[in-house]
């Protein structure tokens, strides 16, 4: 049987915080696993598992009423292993029901990777939760396997992921300043295989992975992102200015969420049929409601080369509530939703011709739509 490729990219980034210096109130760290696998039971979306461990440099944020009060930054040993205050949060959805949270945990997060002598191997590194359950996910020493465990009241998840192709699977990380000490950096595995056990049950699938460092306040933003079954990959992201701005609950359809004004806009295009990767600077997203009261998101990108189009139909909701003191007494609020897709209608034209969603047999998808604003 054939090794396994190897990951590529900046790996070395995974275990590392604190690129800018903190801000009270605004750095916010996490790590973040998204996978969709296989329904026996034929639901396009799939079957869709995300988890995150995250710290945030706060006294105190309400997260889905639970208050959670961070304690101290996070410290960094002199070998670079660090240890923080932290949660472990994830929702599971099983092809039928959701399930959130799935975890919802304070605990001690620890990162320890290559160079450190608690990790005795050249390359790799863990990250992981000192609770009595496990929850971790880590590189292995020939970087070419992530793990993620999670060991759970409503089942036990062991996965493994592996290289799906060099767009996909190599490890892109940005950076941004926006002056006064704000910015962010993320680095990205847009696509990895992956196989596993839930409970002892085999599946497989697909999965995606970002981490992240947020130094700014976080406005409304749309996202989403397809896995295709041929390794081709489409993401979007749209952060804006809405009247959703000052909202301050979670209901899931706002009468106020009629119009927004992109703050930028992106979206990128693996096409492993073409053998390229494309940028988009022209991205719209629209919604409309579907029966269930459930988001339909209409998406348009274009770049002179290729547009295009994107129906996808939320089959169900994950969220988070985030609310933080501010001054004077008052909070500030931030809701954060994530959707299972179906992708009913697609369209891409190109040189080439044009392809629809016929073109392909399987495309998953997750997309993010959030309101409020966290500061």
């Amino acid at each position: 049987m054939p090794r396994p490729k190897q990951f590529t990219g900046d790996l070395s980034s995974l275990w590392k915080i604190q690129n800018l210096p903190p801000i009270h109130h605004l750095t916010w760290d996490w790590w973040w696993w998204l996978v969709m696998l296989d329904d026996e039971g034929g639901n396009p979306a799939g079957k869709q598992l995300m988890v995150l461990w995250s710290t945030k440099d706060n006294q105190l944020v309400k997260v889905n009423d639970h208050e959670w009060k961070p304690v101290g930054r996070p410290a960094i040993d002199d070998d670079g292993a660090t240890a923080m205050e932290g949660m472990v949060a994830a929702w599971w959805y099983d092809g039928e029901k959701m399930l959130e949270p799935l975890i919802l945990e304070e605990s001690r997060i620890v990162v320890v990777s290559e160079g450190h002598p608690d990790w005795p191997y050249p390359k790799g590194g863990v990250v992981a939760s000192i609770t009595e359950r496990e929850y971790s996910m880590g590189l292995n020493s020939k970087e070419d396997k992530f793990w993620l465990r999670l060991d759970t009241e409503h089942g036990d998840f062991d996965l493994e992921m592996t290289h799906w192709n060099d767009a996909m699977s190599s490890m892109k990380v940005a950076q941004s300043d926006y002056g006064l000490g704000m910015g962010y950096g993320i680095s990205r595995l847009h696509g990895a295989l992956c196989k596993g056990t839930i409970s002892g049950k085999q599946t497989q699938g697909t999965a995606y992975f970002q981490k992240v460092c947020v130094q700014a306040p976080s406005p409304p933003w749309f996202w989403g992102m397809l896995h295709f079954d041929d390794g081709s990959y489409i993401d979007w992201f749209l952060p804006h200015i809405s009247p959703t701005l000052t909202a301050k609950d979670s209901r899931q359809w706002k009468n106020r969420d009629f119009v927004h004004y992109p703050l930028s806009m992106g979206g990128l295009f693996h096409d492993a049929n073409r053998q390229r990767s494309q940028k988009f600077n022209e991205v719209r997203v629209e919604r409309t409601c579907s029966e269930d009261g459930l988001p339909i998101f209409h998406v348009h990108m274009w770049n002179g080369v290729t547009e295009i189009r994107i129906e996808a139909k939320s089959v169900t909701r994950a969220h988070w509530t985030f609310e933080q003191p501010t001054r004077g007494g008052m909070k500030s609020h931030l809701t954060y939703n994530e959707y299972p897709l179906e992708i009913t209608k697609l369209e891409i034209d190109d040189e080439l011709g044009i392809r629809n969603r016929k073109d392909w047999g399987v495309v998953r998808g997750n997309a993010e739509h959030s309101w409020g604003l966290l500061h």
